[in-house]
């Protein structure tokens, strides 16, 4: 399954494509890992200057692909998932993400993790956790209350329904709307960023960053002990039972 992750590399841009468009693009534990890694490449490889994520077809990802989690559950914070969020929180160049269609849970969260992020005019955004018997994940509960405020976080974490593209521009969990073709949008963007002196975008990264990082990394492992109990518990088998139904 780690094909259906591409990875592409151009004019010093890794472009990171979730592409499962069938499923749209529902994530698998494969697919976690190989997107961990090249995230750790990014890092790592000098000649990487920006990372672009982005989805096939018509959506972003509408989550975890809820069959092969319940086959491999995360127990730890060794789990592909937490592994995808952390190399992604510790990219060491700048991460900007392009949204079309459903983000969906993680789809949602990892853009809270971006430095920035658009999305076209039919993205649909939603945090299900408390409908599935779970809690927010990564350090959602604290970085969706700082960027947008903790009425407007409980608001969107507690009832969970589907928001569209404008109220996550007032969240600020995107930059802005996008008309036209969202992919070479992000795609420019990202080039722009390439083209910029690489240490001091790396400098500037760490220091805008290094005022949140420790409050932000404690709230992702207090969540995730939570969550891998959560999914043991009654109401998470019983909304999954639903699902199957």
């Amino acid at each position: 399954m780690t094909d259906l992750v591409k990875i592409e590399r151009r004019e010093g841009v890794m472009e990171i494509l979730f592409d499962r468009p069938a499923q749209k693009n529902a994530l698998t534990l494969a697919m976690y890992s190989k997107a961990a890694q090249a995230l750790r490449e990014a890092s790592d490889d000098d000649e990487v200057r920006s990372v672009m994520i982005v989805g096939a077809g018509n959506h972003f990802t509408s989550g975890n692909d809820l069959f092969d989690f319940m086959q491999d559950p995360p127990t730890d914070e060794n789990s592909p998932v937490f592994q995808f969020l952390l190399a992604l929180r510790e990219c060491a160049c700048p991460v900007v993400a392009g949204v079309e269609g459903y983000a969906i849970g993680i789809g949602t969260t990892m853009l809270l993790h971006c430095d920035m992020a658009w999305a076209g005019a039919d993205a649909q955004f939603r945090l299900p956790f408390v409908d599935l018997g779970l809690v927010p994940e990564a350090g959602s509960s604290v970085m969706l209350a700082a960027i947008a405020g903790h009425r407007r976080a409980a608001e969107l974490l507690y009832f969970g329904d589907f928001f569209d593209a404008q109220l996550a521009k007032e969240t600020g969990i995107i930059n802005d709307v996008v008309e036209g073709d969202l992919r070479e949008f992000v795609l420019e963007k990202a080039r722009r960023l390439a083209e910029k002196p690489p240490v001091a975008m790396r400098l500037t990264k760490e220091l805008m960053r290094a005022t949140d990082d420790e409050v932000v990394e404690i709230a992702m492992r207090k969540e995730a002990a939570i969550f891998v109990r959560r999914l043991q518990s009654k109401e998470f088998m019983a909304a999954v039972a639903s699902f199957q139904k």
